[in-house]
């Protein structure tokens, strides 16, 4: 990892998924968070437009704290079923709600990353297809009432007990489902710095 020897990493995400995907390349890296980023994104934005906006509006909320050396990663997840976005649910029924929708069907992960030092920007958004068998209504109450969907897109995470019993098939990246394509962040980081 020599080609990234010069640079103070910052990783600018609390999320415990995010923080173990970035510490398995054996990178050195701090995490910063402010509090209060505006997240939100215009009506118009479909698809992997809304990620991608938010990880830079995320990434220029730092803007003045970028010394010589930093480089800065932020990153948005959310998950895209029949032209509706689906990110964090505000509450318990919230989540059984998104999850039933999910339900039976294929849906699109996709998370936008901002690669940002203060002479150069880098963004980029992966997509993954993500099917779910039939859940039930007491499935989906024990993953709610059990687990922290609270914090995930999609009232989800694939690593925990509902990606056990309920995905059933995956396109692309399992990294980018957690929260970070951790494959095309290496090749950027690679290429680009």
């Amino acid at each position: 990892m020599d080609f990234l020897k010069n640079y103070d990493i910052v990783l600018a995400s609390n999320s415990p998924r995010r923080k173990e995907l970035l510490g398995g390349l054996g990178i050195p890296y701090r995490v910063c968070v402010l509090r209060d980023i505006d997240e939100s994104y215009p009506d118009t934005l479909q698809g992997e437009e809304i990620p991608l906006y938010i990880s830079r509006k995320k990434a220029a909320a730092y803007e003045n704290m970028l010394e010589s050396r930093t480089l800065l990663i932020t990153a948005d997840t959310i998950v895209w079923l029949d032209g509706r976005v689906y990110g964090k649910p505000h509450d318990n029924a919230e989540a059984c709600a998104m999850l039933r929708a999910l339900s039976g069907k294929t849906h699109t992960v996709i998370t936008g990353v901002t690669i940002r030092t203060r002479a150069k920007e880098v963004s980029f958004a992966v997509s993954t297809e993500v099917s779910f068998a039939a859940l039930s209504d007491e499935e989906i109450d024990y993953y709610v009432t059990r687990f922290s969907p609270l914090d995930k897109a999609g009232a989800y995470g694939i690593q925990e007990w509902i990606g056990y019993v309920g995905v059933n098939g995956i396109r692309g990246s399992y990294f980018n489902v957690m929260g970070l394509p951790i494959h095309r962040l290496y090749q950027e980081l690679k290429n680009n710095f």
